[in-house]
């Protein structure tokens, strides 16, 4: 077996190439099929008739195929970054290339079709089967196999978000929980190998346009702090609500799980048909909020309601996708919602706070859901392409991810992991689907 770090380093090259075209494939479909539901959504306002049910139809279609693929590769389901972790810890065997297809397929049906779910989920557990396939062709031995599909799951989300650095801090910080030479190594070759090449599908620009933000005035630290205790709450809350859905839809009985997803996917096209931007990652709706965009205070309540149930219900529904993407719309719509109530309380400029605290409030409420400050922090700044603001997310963030602490809230994705069945392979969602079908 080979371990020299040279050849370990090679080894991670080749397959970033891989992760990078692949994820970046998988991010232009995903571009499509945003773009197509919106004009699906126009057309459908026009219909004569009950158009409403046109939405309804496709995404409960598309819900119903993801869920196909995931009886066909259970897997695949939900976004896998568990059973990446699981696998580093020696607790789960290596996904195998397989997994490519469903978490490719299934994601695109999935999340196309308008369920509140990260496109960041199948990107990292599409690299960790990348890597794991490459560390298995160059011979490395069963370690170095497990420590190759965790730096190429990092690899994969530096491609989902184009963040090289947050890819890279997400491996040593979430994914390892440690910081060893020849882990940071692979990761970071992985890394840049596989944005540059994703950079040629999807080209080189943050995943935001924000116009540059003026470094803020020391005095407004305390709010920023404040606004990042009461973040914490509601990641708690959201995690919490998370679990309490998986376990809520897994509870239903005589359901298959198909068609649950199907009824999921329903109501997120019920959903779609009253707001587009209710739906789906998120992206849209968080441009808008970062790039300037006037959001009126009932219409970010209603948004954050919305999506902070529609998340954990997608969720749900055990198809490919990821819970990233859909946290940073939480967290801006929530950073509009404090400064609007700010506002009221306290009459002010506070205005000119509206995007700053949209920004902090992507890394806040992802650090307080996912307990990564560092990997948050830097995730949102190359986002944003924003620096200026570092200070107070730092503040916010350390203050959201605290009080989650003090809450007793897990880490997210340490509960998914602790719900995996023994072998890994399955969630215990599946567990209590098969006893609900009488153990067939």
């Amino acid at each position: 077996m080979k371990s020299g770090t040279v050849w370990i380093c090679t080894v991670a090259v080749l397959a970033g190439i891989v992760i990078g075209f692949v994820g970046g494939a998988f991010r232009w479909c995903l571009q499509l099929a945003d773009r197509g539901r919106v004009e699906l959504v126009d057309w459908s306002h026009h219909l004569p008739g009950p158009g409403w049910l046109v939405p309804i139809a496709v995404a409960a279609a598309g819900a119903t195929l993801a869920a196909l693929v995931v009886r066909w590769m259970p897997l695949a389901a939900g976004s896998g970054i568990q059973h990446v972790e699981a696998v580093y810890r020696g607790a789960a065997r290596p996904p195998g290339l397989l997994l490519l297809p469903a978490k490719f397929v299934g994601g695109v049906l999935a999340i196309g079709s308008g369920l509140v779910l990260g496109r960041e989920g199948p990107t990292v557990h599409m690299g960790a089967a990348i890597g794991a396939q490459a560390a298995r062709y160059g011979g490395l031995s069963d370690p170095d196999v497990r420590m190759m599909q965790t730096a190429l799951g990092g690899a994969g989300l530096a491609v989902a978000f184009n963040a090289p650095i947050g890819g890279a801090l997400f491996t040593i910080e979430e994914a390892t929980k440690s910081v060893r030479l020849k882990t940071v190594l692979a990761t970071l070759c992985a890394t840049a190998t596989a944005v540059a090449c994703a950079r040629l599908i999807l080209g080189d620009r943050p995943d935001f346009l924000v116009d540059p933000v003026a470094p803020l005035s020391t005095v407004w630290i305390p709010v920023f702090v404040v606004f990042g205790l009461i973040t914490g709450c509601l990641g708690a809350f959201y995690s919490r609500l998370v679990l309490s859905m998986l376990d809520a839809v897994a509870a239903v009985p005589r359901i298959p799980a198909v068609a649950k997803a199907s009824i999921i996917g329903a109501i997120v096209g019920l959903m779609a048909f009253v707001d587009p931007h209710a739906v789906g990652g998120g992206d849209a709706l968080t441009q808008l909020i970062v790039g300037g965009g006037a959001l009126a205070l009932p219409l970010a309540l209603g948004y954050l309601a919305v999506r902070v149930f529609a998340g954990p219900l997608s969720y749900a529904a055990a198809v490919p996708g990821g819970l990233f993407a859909p946290l940073l719309a939480v967290g801006a719509l929530w950073g509009v919602l404090f400064v609007g109530v700010l506002n009221l309380l306290w009459p002010n400029d506070g205005h000119s706070l509206a995007v700053p605290m949209a920004i902090v409030g992507m890394a806040a409420f992802f650090g307080a859901v996912v307990r990564a400050p560092l990997t948050a922090v830097v995730l949102v700044i190359e986002m944003t392409g924003i620096t200026a603001l570092a200070v107070p997310m730092l503040a916010a963030t350390a203050a959201a991810v605290l009080t989650a602490e003090l809450l007793k809230s897990p880490p997210i994705y340490d509960s998914l992991r602790e719900r995996m069945q023994p072998d890994g392979n399955r969630d215990t969602l599946y567990s209590d689907e098969r006893r609900n079908r009488g153990g067939q």
